[in-house]
């Protein structure tokens, strides 16, 4: 049995270094900090996006179209 626990160990450590090597090359912490930042504004601009399809009230429109281009602004200044 215990053979059986140490190959599928040593096959799932395979699978893993395999995966690292496929994910491309290794970030900066910075590049990763700047990927996870851009991430962030990129789910805030849909979420915004998703609730100005539902808002009626023209002052909360208003608001989300506000936010929605400051949203679009810090995104064009990242690239």
């Amino acid at each position: 049995m215990a053979r059986g626990w140490e190959s599928k160990s040593v096959e799932q450590q395979q699978e893993e270094a395999t995966a690292n090597v496929a994910r491309g090359p290794r970030l900066t912490p910075e590049q990763v900090a700047e990927k996870q930042k851009r991430r962030s504004l990129e789910l805030s601009r849909a979420r915004i996006a998703q609730q100005l399809e539902a808002a009626s009230n023209p002052k909360h429109r208003q608001m989300l179209e506000s936010a929605l281009k400051d949203l679009d602004a810090q995104l064009a200044s990242d690239q």
